[in-house]
């Protein structure tokens, strides 16, 4: 009888921030004056064009359950249900032409919108 091996897919659990989105989240630190000890809050919530919208913010602690991690210098809280939809998520800033902003590059999204603010899974 043949042997039949089945691969589980394994996602990448981190989050990575590009140089110059971490450059972005210092200078908006410190024109709001928001204490260097708070992290970068990074999630999901319901809702857009794409049924999901990515959420930013800054926490002073991280939650009961939150997931700590740190990359190019910021240190990232998030949460597990979010973490399911952006594990491998790698965030830049772009200030180009169409616009200016942070732009998720998402491995988990099947589909997003025109905005790049909202995704599906």
């Amino acid at each position: 009888m043949a042997e039949t091996t089945i691969t589980k897919q394994v996602f990448n659990e981190e989050i990575a921030l590009t140089s110059k989105a971490a450059a972005q989240v210092a200078k908006i630190k410190a024109e709001n004056n928001i204490p260097e000890t708070h992290a970068l809050r990074i999630g999901v919530k319901g809702g857009g064009c794409s049924g999901l919208s990515y959420v930013l913010g800054f926490d002073e602690k991280p939650g009961e359950k939150d997931r700590v991690m740190q990359s190019e210098g910021v240190t990232i809280y998030i949460d597990s249900k979010s973490l399911f939809h952006l594990s491998g998520t790698v965030l830049d800033f772009s200030d180009g032409l169409n616009g200016k902003g942070f732009v998720f590059n998402n491995p988990q999204a099947s589909k997003t919108c025109g905005c790049g603010q909202s995704f599906g899974v």
